[in-house]
């Protein structure tokens, strides 16, 4: 058993946070503290209409189901038009999940892919997507265009609007050129929309909104989470919409396998996709954040690139990142090397803006000295 664990394991590159020991214990040196950026984890409390939702949930002694509640589906398929204009999703075509990175990472179980199926990902992305794909022993392929795959025919194509890390914006055109390349072959496109409401300066869009697929979900799975809008992350709270059929495949797989978001969470999960108010509060606290921080980050001599949505600002300094994340450990700012997304990102770093506006404050002022 022990040798059959260490060749899964094996499959799987270091934990990228783990090597970042020797530079939190850096930063956390600084007099005033550590400034954390290196992760996108909320700070702010939940919402109280949340929490009262949780708590009014907590006598929950049976199982909840796979599928989720009934009031559950409706109200994501509500919040998805009404928040992003999303429609015409059936309801038996989302599915709550435990919080999207483990979708992300186990997609391609649950698909039945293997070592002779390619999945693609972003060539700057998030490394679930590509550790989904070790799991099973899938061919990753780095592509950010139609034209990098080739005579190639993956089975499973991630993209990512707006992006991790780098806060890029996928346009409408460049989206309908995906999503009709996939149909004409048969390929499944994952759509990881975790930020899709953080726009700042460009609007994002899902795979699902018809002026990308005219109002077809064939072949098309959107993820979305309620990690980042509602200060969710410690409740594992997410969801999947789309192609009725692949949802309908997922949910008789995850039934077996016992992927059931508790009773509470979804209750939670509902009070939270039915108030925009809280929503919209936290979008302002991340918008102030972000202007300090990127005027900040741009006066110390920082080049930002992209960053027009999301929770982060990619930024380089013309070095390794590995030398900027030391140069800002000495501040007592811990960001995340770009090398951890991609060989693409190895001169650049990713600063998350999910600090408490002190904090944020703080590493405003030790850029400036």
């Amino acid at each position: 058993m022990t040798t059959r664990a260490a060749s899964v394991s094996a499959r799987l590159p270091v934990f990228p946070w783990d090597t970042l020991a020797d530079a939190t214990k850096r930063a956390r040196a600084h007099p005033d503290g550590i400034v954390d950026l290196s992760v996108g984890t909320p700070v702010d409390p939940v919402a109280p209409v949340i929490r009262d939702a949780l708590a009014a949930a907590s006598s929950a002694p049976g199982y909840p189901t796979t599928a989720g509640t009934p009031t559950l589906r409706a109200s994501a398929l509500a919040a998805l038009e009404r928040r992003y204009g999303v429609s015409g999703v059936a309801p038996d075509a989302v599915l709550p999940v435990i919080g999207t990175k483990e979708l992300i990472a186990w997609l391609p179980t649950l698909l039945g892919l293997g070592g002779d199926d390619i999945v693609v990902v972003p060539e700057l992305a998030y490394p679930t997507y590509d550790v989904g794909a070790r799991l099973v022993g899938a061919q990753v392929l780095q592509a950010d265009s139609l034209t990098q795959i080739g005579p190639r025919m993956p089975r499973l194509v991630f993209v990512n609007s707006p992006s991790n890390p780098t806060g890029k914006v996928l346009g409408v055109d460049h989206l309908r050129k995906v999503v009709g390349w996939a149909r004409e072959r048969d390929v499944l496109v994952a759509s990881d929309e975790c930020y899709l409401g953080l726009g700042w300066e460009a609007e994002p869009v899902s795979v699902l909104h018809p002026s990308v697929c005219d109002g077809d979900h064939a072949n098309l799975l959107a993820i979305h989470s309620l990690s980042k809008t509602s200060s969710l992350a410690g409740y594992r709270a997410g969801f999947v919409a789309g192609d009725p059929h692949v949802v309908a495949e997922l949910l008789a797989v995850r039934k077996h396998a016992g992927m059931m978001v508790p009773t509470p969470v979804q209750a939670a999960m509902v009070a939270a996709l039915d108030d925009d108010e809280h929503e919209r509060e936290q979008k302002k606290r991340y918008a102030r954040r972000r202007g300090v921080l990127l005027t900040a980050v741009r006066d110390a001599g920082f080049t930002v690139e992209h960053s027009e949505a999301g929770l982060y600002l990619w930024a380089t300094r013309g070095e390794p990142g590995r030398d900027t994340l030391s140069w800002l450990a000495d501040r007592g700012i811990l960001v995340a090397p770009g090398e951890f997304y991609g060989p693409r990102g190895a001169n650049f770093v990713r600063i998350a803006l999910t600090a408490t506006d002190e904090r944020i404050d703080a590493a405003v002022a030790r850029l400036a000295e």
